[in-house]
């Protein structure tokens, strides 16, 4: 594909559903639509396929069949292989901070003390259709060297220092619409637009500088999603003349169904691919999305509900040996600390990141998340420690474990439930759907910055309570009343909390409102950002 201008008779079939400022003409040019509407007319419609896919599965294991590992490709997994390769500028990712395109936060991430940013179009960003198209100015200015900031308020400057991170874009999950765009009369993929924007506008000039176009992709639940990744990114590659491998993927493996077709992801996506990720927190949320059904399986309290759980450390190990058999990256999760200016809760918050990572590191990961700048320096201590002189962990095979079962990644998982747990869930998840649904996805609260994961194992915890008629230690017994009674409560809780002012100006009576339909409606909601998205224009 040239960049030539799109014919002046040519009939876009890609309908814009507000017209374009010449700013946003910028992004989203001609040719850019013209790539677009190509990707949308050749791929968009077998996502709807995927995910009736996901809904049969799902509705296998409500009926009583768990996830397990599928014998039909067992040879896949049983068979020596390797991924293509790993680009030079990825062979050190000890640590990653990731978060969403806003200007200032892409070039303070660019500048942290860390290996590479995840700039984020996903869970820590609420879609909105001008923050889409500046998220995507920002991260082509961030590319060419010409981005910069002044914060209005104390004129400020910023811009980003010489050696950045390397940038990977992380899209939209395959369920996410974007409405602001029609094909035949339907939103198109949010996955796609993120897509095609950023390699579109950015190819050039990363693979001019020694990089390339690199992508996390995320909520994957099985290796034919991973497969129509594959021929988005070959197709792509083939009509812009580049060599097959150019586009490099890193795979969150963030639900449970996806645990068990590892290997397949892998190899379904070996030429593109690079890692997997384990995406922690969206994992929790779909062990309690998956397993709805089983009231032998219900989480206790989020805050309990860590790596050390055996549920979890399996998860990561076997992601470490599948990994590394095949030549691919490890990568380990979120801290979603976020420093204190106390000096106990500060000491307090190092002592928590260096031991969580320690744990990833010493299980085999090759590098690790952080949230915040000002965490970078004491996860990167943890894994230069453990690292030595090596770039990376791929040298840790794990062989001589013990095979990983089914029934150990399923095992159900001890702790309380809590009526203080249940009010702080309750309170995080309205706080985060209100700065959500007014724009922002990525929210400090409670000395963490949350993200999208975070209200959807509060409410979906909630509502499997509510279901299953869980007893708190207490002995109260979770039922919509009791929840919609705390909800009531914990608004006061957060009207006092906040102030009258920012409380009454912001909008939290739909967020509870929100909170309240998902957490009581009959069948568990997929996603609360699907309802979410509604709220934004």
């Amino acid at each position: 594909m040239t960049d030539t201008a799109v014919q002046s008779n040519y009939q876009m079939k890609l309908s814009l559903q507000q017209p374009l400022t010449e700013s946003q003409r910028e992004i989203l040019s001609d040719d850019a639509l013209l790539f677009l509407e190509r990707l949308v007319d050749r791929f968009a419609e077998r996502i709807p396929l995927l995910l009736e896919d996901r809904e049969q599965r799902q509705r296998q294991i409500d009926r009583g069949q768990l996830p397990d590992f599928d014998p039909e490709t067992e040879s896949i997994r049983h068979s020596e292989w390797k991924i293509q390769n790993i680009p030079q500028d990825l062979q050190d990712r000890r640590v990653e901070i990731t978060g969403p395109v806003d200007r200032k936060m892409v070039i303070n991430a660019l500048n942290a003390n860390v290996k590479v940013f995840m700039a984020d179009f996903e869970d820590s960003f609420a879609p909105a259709w001008n923050e889409v198209i500046e998220g995507q100015r920002n991260l082509r200015d961030a590319v060419n060297g010409t981005i910069d900031y002044v914060n209005p308020a104390n004129g400020k400057h910023y811009q980003v220092a010489d050696d950045p991170a390397v940038l990977i874009c992380r899209v939209r999950g395959l369920h996410l619409p974007e409405k602001h765009v029609l094909w035949n009369g339907k939103p198109i993929p949010g996955a796609l637009l993120d897509f095609a924007l950023y390699f579109y506008l950015n190819q050039k000039a990363l693979l001019a500088k020694g990089s390339g176009p690199y992508f996390y992709l995320p909520k994957l639940q099985a290796y034919r999603e991973a497969a129509w990744w594959s021929d988005v990114f070959s197709y792509t590659e083939d009509e812009f003349g580049l060599a097959r491998g150019t586009i490099k993927a890193t795979v969150l493996i963030e639900t449970l169904p996806a645990v068990f077709e590892m290997d397949e992801i892998l190899f379904n996506l070996k030429e593109h691919i690079v890692g997997l990720n384990c995406g922690r927190w969206d994992y929790i949320f779909s062990y309690i999305k998956t397993l709805r059904q089983y009231p032998d399986r219900i989480l206790p309290d989020r805050q309990v509900v860590t790596m050390e759980k055996p549920f979890l450390n399996a998860y990561s190990r076997l992601l470490v040996r599948t990994c590394h058999r095949r030549g691919a990256f490890a990568m380990g999760g979120m801290a979603a600390f976020i420093p204190s200016k106390d000096p106990q809760r500060q000491a307090w918050v190092l002592n928590k990141i260096q031991t969580d990572k320690a744990l990833e590191a010493s299980n085999g990961h090759d590098g690790t998340w952080v949230a915040h700048p000002g965490l970078a320096d004491t996860a990167c201590g943890v894994f230069d420690h453990v690292l030595g002189d090596r770039k990376n962990q791929l040298d840790i095979t794990r062989d001589n474990d013990a095979p990983i079962t089914a029934n150990e990644l399923l095992a159900p998982c001890d702790g309380e439930r809590t009526e203080e747990g249940m009010r702080h869930n309750i309170r995080v998840a309205v706080q985060y759907i209100e700065a959500w649904i007014s724009g922002n996805g990525c929210v400090p609260i409670y000395g963490l910055m949350e993200d999208a994961a975070t209200a959807e194992i509060s409410r979906a915890s909630i509502w499997q309570w509510i279901k299953h008629k869980q007893a708190l230690s207490n002995g109260k017994v979770v039922t919509k009343a009791l929840f919609e009674q705390m909800l009531a409560e914990e608004m006061l809780v957060l009207n006092e909390e906040l102030g009258d002012v920012r409380f009454n100006q912001g909008r939290f009576d739909e967020a509870a409102e929100l909170m309240a339909k998902l957490t009581t409606s009959e069948e568990l909601e997929n996603f609360l950002t699907l309802h979410g998205y509604e709220y934004l224009n």
